[in-house]
């Protein structure tokens, strides 16, 4: 099995690599395990697909409920997985930082950071200070972070942030979009 590091490591290779990264969304632990066996090299989980199989509706799981299902689901398979952990579950920069902290503890390679908190987009000086809180966590080293930071007219534009680390991609474009690129 490998470890979170190597994981990251082949995560961010995924994303620099010519071809398409496809990456498809388990909504539980056998799902992931499919995924898996039919050679997809990473998933992504889905928050609105996990809700549901709580009976809930998407925005309605909390931070440690999705941390614990992205742990679950790390460990169900042996390659990267990242998460959709919404706006990681507050405004806040520094709790951005901590959801991120939870989300390495729990195995995961990557995850995204959205930029609304599921009524609007955040200001984009408050989304920027929210990703680059994120990229100072101590470990932000070992994941691929990911953020549509600004309207949605521009979120498909490619910007990176500069980083503590040159192992931690940070970009405008979700991760889910196969593109990262590095700080």
């Amino acid at each position: 099995m490998a470890t979170q590091a190597e994981r990251a490591e082949h995560f961010l290779a995924l994303h620099q690599s010519a071809a398409p990264l496809l990456m498809p969304n388990p909504w539980d632990l056998g799902s992931a395990k499919v995924l898996a066996a039919l050679g997809f090299e990473a998933l992504a989980t889905t928050s609105v697909g996990y809700a549901a199989t709580l009976g809930r509706l998407d925005g309605l799981v909390a931070r440690d409920e999705a941390v614990a299902h992205a742990a679950a689901v790390v460990a169900a398979v042996d390659i990267p997985v990242s998460a959709d952990f919404e706006n990681c579950f507050v405004h806040e920069p520094s709790g951005v930082a901590e959801t991120i902290e939870l989300g390495i503890g729990a195995g995961l390679a990557g995850c995204s950071i959205e930029d609304w908190d599921g009524e609007a987009i955040y200001d984009v000086g408050l989304a920027t200070e929210r990703v680059a809180a994120a990229a100072r966590s101590p470990t932000a080293a070992l994941c691929s972070l990911s953020s549509r930071v600004g309207p949605r007219t521009t979120s498909t534009a490619g910007m990176t942030w500069p980083t503590r680390s040159p192992g931690c991609s940070v970009t405008r474009r979700q991760v889910q979009t196969c593109s990262s690129l590095r700080a």
